[in-house]
């Protein structure tokens, strides 16, 4: 493993202590020790991948049990709405329930 440190003045003979003050590249196992006379970068660019829905997308609403519940959308009359439920913190915590609105499809949940 490479870490990046300073050159410390008094590691450098008397001829080296031009690169005093300089960076160095070192390696924490074995004695290999290489001076950045320069800068070195290097540009990478990552492709994001498409993010899917962690809880299934649309496909998870298919088969789902109905319930009475206000919706959560203050324009919506509806009482009804789709639910389920997950366990998203840890065991000890109370499952996650998740509604969708029958009527205008608002999306809500309650922990």
């Amino acid at each position: 493993m490479l870490i990046i440190t300073r050159i410390p003045t008094h590691e450098c003979a008397p001829e080296d202590l031009a690169s005093s003050g300089q960076h160095r590249f070192e390696c924490r196992t074995c004695p290999y020790q290489m001076v950045l006379d320069r800068r070195y970068y290097e540009r990478k660019d990552f492709e994001f991948k498409k993010a899917d829905s962690v809880l299934g997308g649309a496909d998870s609403w298919k088969n789902v049990d109905k319930t009475e519940i206000n919706c959560a959308n203050g324009g919506c009359e509806s009482q009804k709405a789709y639910f389920k439920q997950a366990q998203i913190r840890s065991a000890d915590e109370p499952m996650t329930s998740f509604y969708r609105c029958v009527e205008c499809g608002t999306e809500w949940r309650e922990n």
